[in-house]
């Protein structure tokens, strides 16, 4: 099996040789994993508000003053960040599909259209519950692409966590920080089902709340927990400590 290409190498891709890059669907879990775990990102939104794909965003931001970029994106980092820990990773995507096709054959994952993303996110989580079941795999770990990712220390902890809170018939786990929630969530078979049994028109947040005895909340030191990103003035406060940080 061709691997995917490692962080440096995407860096140093030019548009062209992205495109040509083929896809590879599946990484080797981490030998003491017990679990098949899919990478679930979120990218169908149109950033109407950004003006601009947040998915293809640099990330980190470029500090204050800088002359140039990071090489990486929010869609980059996420998909390395959850490919750790899961055996595949798909983005679900809407009207921007071919805008990130180049960037998800050269990282190596699959890109899955939701045919109405106006529907809002909820449709977007029930097309990759259904990837998440059709590839067969025990749980998923679900992230919107404008959260920035949290470090390898704290996903590592959340995944033990969720391993343990499986265990124990427990549904689910969601990151906290300062008291407020974010992402990823790890969601067990049992929670994906009940998204999918859902109306198409509720929310992740509504099910869990629904279902709140079975999902636990994990402390983790990272701040930006919570964060998303939806107007340049949010991302610009990502990197100026004058301006709030978002929530």
């Amino acid at each position: 099996m061709r691997t995917p290409w490692s962080q440096p190498q995407i860096a140093a891709m030019t548009p062209q040789s992205r495109v040509n890059r083929p896809c590879t669907l599946c990484y080797r879990l981490p030998m003491n994993s017990r679990l098949s775990l899919c990478g679930v990102i979120l990218a169908a939104g149109e950033s109407s508000r950004m003006g601009r794909d947040k998915a293809l965003l640099p990330w980190p931001p470029a500090a204050k003053g800088a002359t140039h970029s990071s090489a990486q994106t929010f869609l980059s980092a996420s998909i390395f960040a959850l490919r750790r820990l899961t055996e595949t990773v798909v983005v679900i995507a809407g009207k921007n599909s071919q805008t990130l096709a180049p960037m998800t054959e050269a990282c190596g994952v699959s890109l899955v259209s939701n045919p109405v993303p106006e529907r809002g996110q909820f449709s977007s989580l029930l097309v990759g519950m259904r990837e998440v079941l059709a590839r067969d795999c025990d749980a998923a770990v679900i992230t919107l692409v404008d959260c920035p990712p949290l470090s390898a220390t704290s996903l590592e902890k959340l995944n033990l966590a969720f391993e343990q809170a499986l265990s124990v018939g427990q549904w689910g786990v969601v990151p906290e920080n300062d008291g407020r929630h974010g992402h990823p969530l790890f969601a067990g078979r049992k929670l994906i089902e009940a998204f999918l049994a859902s109306h198409s028109t509720s929310n992740a947040r509504a099910i869990r709340r629904a279902h709140a005895q079975y999902i636990e909340y994990v402390s983790v030191p990272d701040s930006l927990v919570s964060c998303d990103v939806n107007t340049p003035e949010e991302y610009k406060a990502l990197i100026d400590p004058a301006v709030p940080k978002p929530h």
